[in-house]
């Protein structure tokens, strides 16, 4: 099935920082464009890193309170994540507040892939690069979730002709298609039990949809077939009006 590419939905002016930009003027960008989170780029515009408004809390978290004792005779128990904490703590620059590597997705991608990514990263954000590595736009949570947005009518459209037409050479009558707020429901009987389980699936894969409500039968149970036993074809679907 085909699924909307990243560069389809990302945002192409990018709201970034270098490496070297003060930490108040990130703050500044932040806020003046309304958003929570820029990536960090070089002279070549690759992606060194992103930063996030959590980055910036760590700052103001990491500060001792101003009647806050001093602690003269505790020692630190330092680890990977304390580290990295004191460095944003005393960061200046972006370069010294972004976390990195940068979590990044090219913009061929797909909308499913780059959900997974960042559901499996638990990150809101994702730079998007090109072939070079070098930025070309961001994609956000809220981006994707766009994809949802498509009309049933489409939808609809899209499962007669890609999943019924041209994935498995139906008829247009072969099967009813109803979309109701994204969920498809198919109603009809095929030839094979194979074809019923294949159309289920190629739609529940589709952008824009939710669930799949499968109404379908089937003439001929073929889901037993070892590899070597042919199936049935060439029977028409006119035996379905008989």
């Amino acid at each position: 099935m085909k699924h909307s590419k990243v560069g389809a939905l990302m945002t192409a002016d990018v709201v970034r920082a270098e490496y070297g930009t003060p930490f108040k003027e990130v703050a500044r960008r932040l806020a003046e464009h309304r958003i929570s989170g820029l990536p960090v780029v070089d002279d070549d515009e690759k992606v060194l890193g992103v930063i996030s408004e959590t980055d910036l809390m760590v700052r103001q978290a990491e500060a001792p309170g101003p009647f806050e004792p001093r602690r003269w005779f505790r020692r630190p128990r330092w680890t990977p994540g304390s580290r990295a904490r004191r460095t944003k703590a005393r960061a200046r620059t972006a370069g010294q507040l972004m976390s990195c590597p940068a979590i990044t997705v090219h913009s061929d991608a797909t909308v499913v892939e780059a959900a997974r990514v960042m559901a499996h990263r638990r990150v809101e954000r994702l730079p998007v690069v090109d072939d070079e590595e070098r930025l070309v736009g961001i994609v956000t949570r809220r981006d994707l979730l766009q994809v949802f947005l498509r009309p049933d009518a489409e939808i609809r459209a899209a499962v007669r002709n890609e999943v019924l037409g041209q994935a498995l050479w139906l008829p247009p009558d072969a099967v009813d298609v109803d979309v109701h707020e994204g969920v498809v429901t198919l109603t009809g009987q095929l030839e094979r039990r194979v074809e019923t389980t294949s159309a289920v699936k190629m739609c529940r894969q589709m952008d824009g949809v939710v669930a799949v409500v499968d109404h379908l039968t089937y003439r001929f149970d073929d889901s037993g077939l070892s590899p070597e036993e042919p199936a049935l074809h060439g029977i028409p679907y006119d035996w379905q009006r008989m």
